[in-house]
């Protein structure tokens, strides 16, 4: 733990990027991102938030990635916390039948939207990977799905397909030509998951009052979702950040 006056970095180590914050004990002073292929070019990208008195990450990249986290944070002259899926942590109970098979980025972002805000919801990331994971007003969560993004939907058929190029094409219900056709059926697949995961909550009496959404592709789906939606720029941070102040 952490006291509230340390300058603390946070690291998201994700599929595409790693996303970084560094905050001071009253706000986010700095933040920055790089590609996670070019996690060797972490340390630079960090620069404008150093010095800083510990690190704490979530790593889903592997352990190469894990390799050049240490090393960036070794630079930075402070040791690298890497943070794990646990049973319970903060207040949020872990429904996975194997708590450290679920994700740290999942984890950390549970626990930043159930400090943040109150009442039973669904914690949405839209990046690479669609997250949705339900999440009871008591701290317990009983579980979600991960399916494809809406950008690597539209690339799979790019790339998988011998006639359906990716092209930019407006989201429609009734889509008319192709490019709307697939930029449609990508978010409302998107969207149908969260729907799904939202009607079996309601389904055992806990429906879920909002949405708490994050991730880069957040604003794509934000008018199609089925209820209302609050946007938290980066929930990993955000719990990563609760976890060294507070555990």
């Amino acid at each position: 733990m952490t006291d509230s006056g340390s300058v603390v970095l946070a690291l998201d180590a994700g599929n595409t990027r790693i996303k970084w914050g560094v905050h001071d004990g009253h706000a986010w002073r700095a933040r920055g991102a790089v590609a996670t292929s070019e996690a060797a070019s972490l340390h630079e990208s960090l620069r404008p938030g150093l010095p800083v008195d510990a690190a704490i990450a979530s790593n889903v990249a592997g352990a190469v990635v894990r390799g050049a986290l240490e090393t960036a944070c070794a630079q930075a002259g402070v040791a690298l916390r890497l943070i794990a899926s646990l049973p319970e942590q903060l207040g949020v109970r872990n429904g996975y039948r194997e708590p450290g098979q679920l994700g740290t980025d999942r984890w950390a972002a549970l626990i930043a939207a159930h400090q943040a805000h109150p009442g039973d919801k669904l914690v949405v990331n839209v990046g690479t990977a669609l997250t949705v994971d339900a999440l009871t007003a008591t701290g317990e969560f009983l579980g979600g799905l991960i399916v494809p993004g809406p950008a690597l939907m539209r690339r799979s058929l790019d790339q998988g397909t011998a006639a359906l190029r990716e092209a930019p094409g407006a989201v429609r219900d009734f889509p008319q030509a192709t490019p709307e056709a697939i930029a449609s059926g990508a978010v409302h697949a998107c969207v149908g998951a969260i729907t799904r995961i939202g009607a079996a909550m309601a389904a055992r009496g806990t429906p879920p009052g909002r949405i708490i959404l994050s991730g880069g592709g957040a604003r794509e789906l934000e008018q199609w979702l089925p209820y209302p939606a609050i946007f938290q720029e980066n929930l990993v941070l955000d719990g990563l950040l609760s976890i060294a102040r507070n555990d």
